[in-house]
């Protein structure tokens, strides 16, 4: 945070710009250089949020999350439980459960949802199912209708995954609010103003393209046609803006409100 340009840091409105309307400081806690808040981090600046990407793995210093009007935490390759080799997650959990007793609007993304669910008490494993990768339908619950963040946009369809752990039990009060056809959690609410998603609204195929790249190996090994998978995402691109810009608008004015 600080030094080093990122395409994320400090965004501002285009004057053109559709959906709500922000001013709100939104810290970005980026985990790796691959994963970063692309997509997300565009709507959020087309809402008109200032964005402060925070890169602990290139030595940045996790900041109090409480001092921002909302926080997103990015997916990455380690485990929610590598407080022991990755330096900055102990701290993090505890800046999430500020934020979330503090009622700051706080988004996680695939590892960041199962960061929020591991720092409130849930537990995240390896799935026992394998890998989930590429194009999943979401399926909504019944909770998800009335739900202040997802409820007006649960005709959200499909999603992209890239994950080997999942929340296999989520924290005392937390509520289901989506499931992949497996039954893995897929979205989740954590407090009134904390919300967390197994998939990836923030990434294209550029982005999974570089994943893809990453476990090519093993899923040659497997027998996956990555081509087919990376294919299925650029179809769907339409479809996955058109679902998920909005929600990401609206996470932009739950921020804005709560200033």
């Amino acid at each position: 945070m600080g030094g080093v340009p990122h395409p994320g840091l400090r965004l501002r409105a285009r004057p053109d710009a559709a959906g709500p309307v922000s001013t709100s400081r939104v810290l970005v806690v980026e985990h790796q250089e691959s994963c970063p808040p692309h997509l997300v981090g565009t709507w959020l600046a087309e809402a008109g949020c200032a964005l402060e990407v925070c890169r602990p793995y290139d030595g940045d210093a996790l900041p109090a999350l409480t001092a921002y009007d909302a926080v997103v935490v990015l997916g990455g390759e380690m485990s929610a439980n590598d407080d022991d080799t990755v330096a900055w997650l102990g701290p993090l959990k505890a800046g999430i459960r500020d934020a979330v007793a503090a009622g700051t609007p706080l988004l996680g993304i695939c590892l960041g949802h199962q960061l929020i669910a591991a720092a409130l008490g849930g537990t995240v494993e390896r799935n026992p199912r394998g890998q989930i990768v590429g194009l999943q339908p979401v399926g909504w619950s019944e909770d998800a209708a009335a739900d202040d963040w997802v409820g007006a946009r649960t005709g959200a369809e499909v999603a992209i995954h890239w994950n080997n752990d999942v929340v296999v039990a989520l924290p005392d009060g937390a509520v289901v609010l989506a499931r992949t056809p497996g039954g893995e959690v897929q979205a989740a609410r954590f407090g009134p103003r904390a919300w967390g998603v197994q998939a990836h609204p923030e990434a294209d195929t550029g982005v999974v393209t570089r994943w893809a790249e990453s476990d090519r190996a093993d899923h040659v090994a497997l027998g996956l046609d990555q081509g087919a998978v990376l294919a299925s995402i650029e179809e769907a691109r339409p479809a996955l803006e058109a679902h998920w810009q909005p929600l990401v608008a609206l996470f932009a004015a739950i921020a804005e409100a709560r200033r």
